[in-house]
């Protein structure tokens, strides 16, 4: 794995430099009186100008020293280090170690920003009040993930106000990958003392659209470069999910869970199920499915989606969102293609995702919850990931 290690001199001209970015509070991303710094990528691996925009590694971190890497490159999170249940510190998430990977690597997504539109959208049309619009379809005959260039593959503009809260704002143009409307996106991440990653999702429109962000960061509880996720143990407060056709578009149904592979309501093995001898499973090669979560609890709210436990380290992930829904892939398209920051290649089933969401292609399905946005209101929603131990 890279490791930073940096002279008297270097940081003299590092804190310099952040002195000239009035913008950026960037001292903090090159700290490394703690050992658990060294393990971030180099900072001046993700310094370039893309579009006109200054891209760079920013780093929160608390009082735990707990430490998260985003890169305004897409906004992803490039590095997660979280405590294990000895107190040593491993980078959950999978991804690059330098800038260049994430522009020209064949992985577009790790740790990433999306939008404007979360998941698939079928045959890359939809209708909003009887104008219909087309979009790449670049996934099979479906639109992913926003299309070609989608949020992934933008420059934000990013502030940094303080050690643990990082802002980042891109203005999507109308008509941009098909999409109407100019939409204001606003992410803000922030780091808390109790080891939680928040992130707040905002947009405006100036046109009616549809809108669905989420952060598709690839995790790995025991570790990046640790092997594969299947011992990793998975609860979802989740009594259905949304059945998916051969090319992964919802059919439209909304599925219970019962006696099907899709049952995490109690602590499950990933792979205790995984290769199950059933046609939902055969579409998604193993799990790339929405899951439906319960709704005891006010839409408006943050309510506890799911829980996951790496085998090897006791780490043990909470997602809360304010979403209705969250996509559980498995890494099932993984193929060893990318080699990691630790120098390991992203092999089968070595990472997983949760991604909260509103349920893939709602603009085609009026009877999953709606994700038009209007002129006049404000698109928001909250997502956390959590971090404890278990033995």
């Amino acid at each position: 794995m890279p490791k930073l290690f940096i002279s008297l001199a270097a940081v003299t001209l590092l804190l310099s430099a952040c002195s000239e970015q009035g913008q950026q509070s960037q001292e903090t991303t090159t700290d490394t009186t703690k050992t658990n710094y060294t393990m971030l990528p180099d900072r001046q691996a993700f310094q370039d100008t893309i579009s006109g925009t200054a891209t760079d590694l920013y780093v929160l971190k608390n009082s735990n020293d707990m430490a998260v890497a985003i890169t305004n490159f897409g906004g992803r999170i490039v590095s997660m280090l979280v405590p294990d249940k000895s107190g040593n510190m491993t980078d959950v998430v999978i991804g690059y170690d330098n800038l260049s990977a994430y522009v020209d690597g064949p992985e577009t997504y790790f740790g990433a920003l999306i939008g404007r539109y979360g998941n698939r959208i079928a045959n890359g049309n939809f209708t909003i009040d009887g104008q219909n619009y087309e979009m790449a379809n670049n996934n099979g005959p479906n639109t992913l993930h926003g299309g070609n260039k989608g949020f992934q593959a933008v420059a934000w503009e990013a502030k940094q106000p303080d050690d643990q809260t990082l802002v980042l704002n891109y203005l999507s143009d109308d008509m941009e990958e098909g999409f109407p409307g100019n939409l204001s996106t606003q992410v803000t991440y922030t780091l808390t003392d109790d080891n939680a990653l928040h992130i707040a999702y905002e947009a405006t429109t100036d046109k009616t659209t549809v809108v669905n962000l989420t952060n598709h960061a690839y995790f790995n509880l025991n570790g990046e470069g640790s092997g594969s996720i299947t011992d990793h143990v998975l609860q979802f407060k989740a009594d259905a999910y949304t059945p998916v056709d051969s090319t992964l578009i919802p059919t439209g149904e909304i599925a219970p869970v019962d006696s099907t592979p899709f049952d995490f309501r109690e602590p499950t093995r990933i792979g205790e199920r995984i290769d199950a001898e059933v046609e939902q499973i055969a579409h998604g090669g193993g799990y790339d499915h929405n899951m439906v979560l319960a709704t005891d609890e006010a839409s408006d709210s943050l309510k506890w989606a799911a829980g996951i436990l790496g085998d090897q380290t006791g780490i043990y992930m909470e997602v809360l969102t304010e979403e209705p829904g969250v996509q559980f892939y498995a890494g099932n398209f993984m193929r060893g293609a990318n080699t990691l920051k630790s120098g390991a290649k992203d092999d089968y089933r070595t990472a997983f995702c949760l991604e909260t969401q509103h349920f893939p292609d709602s603009p085609n399905q009026p009877n999953f919850p709606s994700t038009v946005l209007n002129p006049g209101d404000t698109y928001q929603t909250r997502t956390t990931y959590r971090f404890s131990t278990k033995e």
